[in-house]
């Protein structure tokens, strides 16, 4: 689309930047001048002004055969982000105790609008392999932190979610508003969510909600693996001991920060 879409007429230029880093993603890690434009609708003319603009300042780099890929300065101002940050360096040293007494994937994640944001993630190498990763997004209706995170949503948030359509990754996903329903309702009631081969077929996930300051769910705390490896139910108690501890953690960390 050499002469670029109508579709940016009057639209801001920090419009036309969100959506060029937009066009990365897990699948397109690198993208060349003629992706970033395709992707975007934006004119070719524009796009290279643009794209050069954001190497110069880190945002961009330049990738083998003439493309681009996400440059370190973003990395850089991601780490600033407190709602991440904080929560990853207080939850660490309990994810790392429930890795080495499972040698599981161990998986911290937030709720970012409807979908599951994961803030960190530790894996083995007999660790099964999973769909998750650092920074990655994954439905809330599907996943163990998913569903932690969405029980304790306010409710125009499931409403959405079950109004916008749940996909059906697998013959197990959970699909029906009303089995869904009934599911966060326990999530609540035990203070522990299962997803069984839901987003993945052999993958097993339990988790339970992380609690911050004032008591409200900040975040959700999850093991995930492959079928026959272990029972969800004996791995259970663990992965709440390990979001217990968290919290406590959290909340501590903000007393000593309010009172600093």
């Amino acid at each position: 689309m050499a002469g670029g879409s109508t579709q940016w007429q009057g639209r801001s230029v920090i419009s036309k930047v969100v959506a060029l880093l937009d066009a990365f993603g897990p699948t397109t890690p690198e993208l060349s001048l003629g992706d970033l434009a395709r992707i975007t609708g934006l004119p070719v003319s524009t796009t290279y002004r643009l794209a050069t603009e954001l190497v110069e300042w880190g945002g961009l780099e330049r990738a083998d055969r003439a493309g681009y890929r996400i440059g370190m300065r973003l990395w850089e101002l991601g780490t600033l982000a407190p709602r991440g940050g904080a929560l990853r360096e207080v939850a660490l040293p309990f994810m790392q105790d429930l890795f080495e007494a499972t040698h599981e994937n161990v998986h911290l994640a937030v709720r970012d609008g409807l979908e599951a944001l994961y803030v960190d993630t530790i894996s083995g190498h007999e660790s099964v392999r999973t769909r998750s990763r650092r920074g990655g997004r994954l439905p809330l209706h599907a996943t163990g932190v998913g569903k932690v995170l969405l029980a304790h949503a306010p409710p125009e948030v499931l409403a959405a979610v079950v109004d916008g359509g749940m996909r059906r990754y697998t013959p197990y996903t959970m699909v029906a508003p009303g089995h869904l329903r009934r599911a966060l309702a326990e999530v609540r009631r035990h203070g522990v969510a299962y997803a069984r081969e839901e987003i993945t077929l052999g993958s097993l996930s339990v988790a339970a909600p992380v609690q911050g300051a004032d008591g409200a769910v900040v975040a959700a705390l999850g093991l995930v693996l492959t079928r026959g490896r272990g029972d969800l139910r004996r791995l259970a108690p663990a992965v709440r001991t390990a979001a217990i501890s968290t919290s406590r953690a959290l909340q501590r960390h903000a007393r000593l920060t309010e009172s600093s």
